[in-house]
C-alpha cells in the first residue's frame, strides 16, 4: 500500500504524529528531496530504501511503487507541505488506480499556515476579510483566465501566493492592476518554519525591490492583505457577552 504523506513546511517537528509513524514503518520512501527537510528521514527503520524524486519522472515513481507493492512492502510517498496543494498527487493516484494499488493520504502543514504561525497572524479577521485565496501566478504552468492574479486581487481579501517568488515583478504588477492599493501590507516568507527562515514585510509597491534586495527568487511564499498588519478589525462575536451561543446565554448591559 502507498501512503501519501505531507511532510509539513520545513521544521521536522511540524509533521503530524500519523505522518511520523508512517515514515518509521516504511520499507520504501519516495521523497521530494528538493523541498522537504531530510531530517525527517533520520529515524527510518533499518533497510528502508529511499528515493529522491527530484531525479525521477512520473513513470520512475510509479515503477518503484509497483515493484515495492509486488513485494508486499510498505510505501511512503513523502511530499512537501500539504500534498493536496500543488502536490501533483492526483496524477500518481490515477496511475495507482489503473494498477489496482491501494493508497491513502496523510495531511501536512502547508507553507501559508506555517508562515502565519511564525508571524502570529490571522488571515480571516472580522471587519477586514473572511476569505483566504491560495493561488499562484502563471508561469510554465498556466492558470485559468478567471484565476489570474489581476482578477483575484479585486476581492481585496487575504492571499497566499505560491510558486511565484521568481516572478515578484509580475506578482506586484498584476496585484496593482487588479486594484490593490500600493500600501497593501505584504510579506515574503522564505523557507517558512526552517531554521534559516526569513520574513520580509513591505508594502505591495515595494514587493519586487524587497525580494531583489534580499536575493529571494525561490522557496518563498508571498502573503498579501490588510490582515497581515491587523491594524484595524472587529472583535469576534464569539466571545462577546451580548452574543448567545449554544453553550452560553447572552448577557445584557
Amino acid at each position: 500500500m502507498v501512503h501519501f504523506v505531507g511532510a509539513g513546511t520545513g521544521a521536522p517537528d511540524l509533521i503530524t504524529v500519523r505522518g511520523s509513524g508512517l515514515i518509521k514503518e516504511a520499507d520504501v520512501i519516495i521523497y521530494t528531496g528538493s523541498l522537504i527537510n531530510t531530517q525527517l528521514l533520520d529515524d527510518t527503520k533499518v533497510g528502508c530504501k529511499k528515493y529522491d524524486s527530484a531525479y525521477l519522472t512520473l513513470d520512475d515513481v510509479i515503477g518503484i511503487m509497483q515493484d515495492a507493492e509486488s513485494d508486499n512492502l510498505n510505501i511512503v510517498r513523502l511530499h512537501t507541505g500539504e500534498p493536496s496543494i500543488y502536490g501533483a498527487v492526483r496524477e500518481q493516484m490515477d496511475r495507482l488506480d489503473e494498477l489496482g494499488i491501494r493508497y491513502d493520504s496523510c495531511p501536512g502543514v502547508s507553507a501559508c499556515f506555517g508562515a502565519a504561525a511564525d508571524m502570529n497572524i490571522e488571515y480571516t479577521l472580522p471587519g477586514v476579510t473572511q476569505t483566504l485565496i491560495i493561488t499562484r501566478i502563471e508561469g510554465r504552468t498556466p492558470v485559468p483566465e478567471t484565476e489570474r492574479l489581476e482578477s483575484l486581487a479585486s476581492h481585496n481579501c487575504s492571499m497566499a501566493i505560491y510558486l511565484s517568488s521568481g516572478m515578484l515583478d509580475k506578482v506586484q504588477d498584476s496585484l496593482l492592476k487588479g486594484g490593490l492599493s500600493p500600501d497593501t501590507p505584504t510579506a515574503i516568507v522564505y523557507k517558512a518554519t526552517w531554521e534559516d527562515e526569513k520574513i520580509l514585510k513591505c508594502k505591495l509597491s515595494d514587493l519586487y525591490r524587497t525580494g531583489t534586495d534580499n536575493g529571494i527568487d525561490r522557496l518563498a511564499i508571498v502573503l498579501v492583505g490588510d490582515a497581515i498588519e491587523h491594524a484595524s478589525y472587529d472583535v469576534s462575536k464569539l466571545y462577546d457577552p451580548g452574543f448567545a451561543t449554544g453553550y452560553r446565554n447572552a448577557v445584557s448591559d
